[in-house]
């Protein structure tokens, strides 16, 4: 039985005194080949920003990268996008 994806997250991170507004997104696909592939999406919000995709063997290994980039970035400050106020 193959294993789930996990659901999309998408980050933000908003610090005005700092003249911070990011964001950062992660979502796991899979590959035509039986693997997967974690798309990462970042930068400032307003723009288009930046988006790497990793392939990977097995959607376990995905998951296992998935969980440290989202635990690193949430570490970092970013919360979920829909919990952020927006503080001017």
């Amino acid at each position: 039985m193959p294993s789930r994806e996990p659901e999309p997250v998408h980050l933000r991170r908003i610090d005005p005194a700092q003249n911070m507004w990011r964001f950062y997104s992660l979502s796991v696909q899979p590959t035509l080949f039986g693997g997967a592939s974690l798309i990462r999406d970042w930068g400032r919000i307003g723009t288009r920003g930046q988006t790497m995709m990793e392939t990977f063997d097995t959607a376990d290994d995905a998951d296992l990268a998935f969980n440290r980039i989202e635990r690193s970035k949430r570490r970092r400050g970013y919360r979920d996008a829909f919990l952020v106020e927006r503080r001017r």
